[in-house]
């Protein structure tokens, strides 16, 4: 059991750094969620990306079924799939066979967030879908596809039914995607590492709106945190550079590989890119044990989540590993003083 007042879990974007190939991502994506499992996280949720050299999580679906199949007892799901990319059919078999294949495992969060002009037409996006406004329509055939005794679809999605039918969730990062899951009482993740400014607010009108439903009796939210941890601060701060450096360079329209501890260390910033470097320190969770848990604890009390979720963008996968191993140590996960795992190059 753990002795903190809230889940934690794992939010991998499946990170390619300079130097390695989206191979290798995978492969330590499927390694990292192993330790996850030993270690006692709650879940592990891997998101979607579309034409990004930086990120290799372009096919959550696929990496479910590996990661599932690599772990035991760790609930693994999309966080999330972006509707607008699929067919509402097709999601629903691929994750009915998910749920088949590792019953009470699997979790199905559901997203919509646009892609860029060329993305999208490789997608075959349907018209409408950029802009969301298909979305409801979408969402609502994906329900149903799972409750086919109600009839709401004529096309029946096999295996999806109402025995393999995975947890859904609503994603977000603002006060719509709140007010959605609250009117449809599902639980809600926010991606506070997109959009911290909404977080709080829309938390409270989730749990303000919510209706309580047949999946869920009370509002229950994940809130995503950037967090950074290590046997010591300053060792988290250094690592943290990664993290800063690519937040600057996505702000320049950088979509590429990670860069490393080192690279950060030397990279020219400017005096307002060191301002902004450290306004987004100070708002990510970084530090070694005694810090991170610290201001983890105070904030999961201002956003009063129910399960934080780490996101941690670490250059090297072994300290990658050991940042999630910190993490588990300062809030008492079950498998925190089990052996470690070896671990993937």
């Amino acid at each position: 059991m753990s002795d903190a007042s809230f889940k934690l879990s794992v939010l991998d974007i499946t990170p390619v750094p300079t130097g390695s190939t989206p191979a290798d991502a995978i492969r330590n994506s499927v390694d990292l969620a192993k330790h996850a499992d030993r270690l006692g996280y709650h879940r592990y949720w891997v998101a979607e990306h579309h034409n990004t050299t930086g990120e290799a999580s372009s096919a959550p679906a696929v990496l479910v079924g590996q990661i599932a199949a690599a772990t035991s007892s760790i609930r693994v799901g999309a966080g999330g799939v972006m509707l607008p990319n699929h067919s509402s059919l097709v999601v629903a078999e691929q994750f009915g066979v998910l749920e088949a294949l590792h019953p009470g495992r699997i979790d199905l969060g559901i997203g919509r967030a646009p892609v860029d002009p060329l993305t999208a037409q490789a997608l075959e996006r349907p018209a409408g879908a950029q802009s969301g406004s298909l979305f409801p329509r979408q969402l609502a055939d994906l329900i149903g596809y799972f409750d086919a005794e109600s009839g709401a679809n004529p096309v029946t999605a096999v295996p999806a039914s109402a025995a393999n039918h995975p947890p859904l969730w609503i994603l977000g990062s603002s006060p719509s995607s709140a007010q959605l899951a609250a009117a449809l009482g599902l639980p809600y993740a926010f991606a506070n590492h997109l959009n911290g400014d909404a977080c709080i607010p829309s938390l409270e009108l989730y749990r303000r709106q919510f209706k309580p439903s047949a999946v869920l009796e009370r509002p229950y939210a994940i809130v995503t945190a950037m967090m950074v941890a290590a046997d010591t601060d300053a060792e988290a701060e250094r690592l943290w550079g990664t993290l800063g450096l690519a937040a600057i360079k996505m702000r320049k329209g950088y979509l590429g590989p990670y860069s490393s501890p080192e690279e950060a260390a030397a990279y020219p910033y400017t005096p307002l890119e060191r301002e902004f470097l450290a306004s987004r320190l100070a708002r990510h969770l970084v530090g070694g044990p005694e810090a991170v848990r610290r201001k983890t604890e105070d904030f999961v009390a201002r956003t009063g989540a129910d399960e934080l979720m780490a996101f941690s963008l670490v250059h090297d996968h072994t300290a990658r590993v050991r940042s999630h191993a910190v993490l588990a140590e300062a809030f008492g996960l079950a498998g925190a003083a089990r052996p470690a795992l070896t671990h993937a190059g």
